[in-house]
């Protein structure tokens, strides 16, 4: 029995260890899309700091809040589009937000777009999946013969 007792105590501080340290890496996001963050982050501040604003949380009646937004961690293909061919006169949880967003398919290239949306997927309290430069190239494609 006292055996049973040290064992318990001696493993216990390497349990609570362990357990935050798994908390602490559910936290970050996976490491290999720390470059695709740092990426996104800097096209962020080139192309959508203005309106969004710096801590995502938009204009009201103008430009929408991506903070913990379900609207940018809903379906990839939803999000690309969006990027891809700009957005206006959208109603998002009740609120209509009257200043467009402009197309940046034709500005950014597919692995810019891949970035900038896997960080706004990642920052502002959102936790999504990466988007991929072959997720927005499937985007691209399906857009251009939805066209045709």
């Amino acid at each position: 029995m006292n055996k049973l007792v040290v064992l318990a105590f001696l493993t216990l501080p390497s349990f609570l260890l362990l357990k935050n340290q798994s908390a602490e890496i559910e936290k970050t996001p996976v490491a290999s899309m720390q470059p695709s963050l740092k990426n996104g982050e800097a096209i962020f501040k080139k192309y959508c700091i203005s309106c969004h604003q710096a801590d995502g949380g938009g204009v009201p009646h103008m430009t929408p809040s991506l903070i913990k937004s379900k609207y940018v961690t809903a379906e990839k293909d939803s999000v690309i589009k969006i990027l891809l061919n700009g957005l206006q006169g959208r109603e998002i949880n009740g609120q209509t937000y009257n200043n467009p967003m402009p197309p940046l398919g034709a500005v950014l290239k597919d692995k810019e777009i891949a970035d900038v949306l896997t960080y706004v997927r990642n920052s502002f309290g959102n936790k999504a999946s990466a988007i991929t430069e072959s997720d927005v190239k499937k985007a691209r494609g399906n857009a251009n013969t939805a066209s045709k």
